[in-house]
């Protein structure tokens, strides 16, 4: 297939777009870290701040699935603080949601 072809033309312009933009982002931090603020304060915001994206992109989601989701969250949290594991606490969740799908 000649990469002139439309649809392998768009997919290849697509990835080298994100390619472009996702390596240009990390660039951009690298230059620009030196120019941010050394406080104690900027530190602990700029550490908070993956986590309030994260919490951000999934708590729509949560609030849409009604109360199951708010219950599959709440499951989640607490198995992710007591066992320390990550992957066991998404399946917990997950199980609560599967559960409340097709037995309740």
């Amino acid at each position: 297939m000649p990469l002139t072809d439309a649809p392998i033309l768009r997919t290849v312009m697509t990835l080298g777009g994100a390619i472009g933009v996702t390596y240009g982002l990390r660039l951009g931090g690298l230059l620009l870290s030196e120019r941010l603020p050394r406080s104690p304060v900027f530190r602990t915001f700029m550490e908070a701040l993956p986590g309030t994206i994260l919490l951000a992109l999934v708590a729509p989601g949560i609030v849409a699935a009604g109360p199951w989701g708010c219950t599959a969250a709440l499951v989640t949290v607490l198995t992710a603080l007591k066992t320390r594991q990550t992957l066991l606490a998404m399946l917990a969740g997950m199980l609560v949601i599967i559960l409340q799908r097709h037995w309740l």
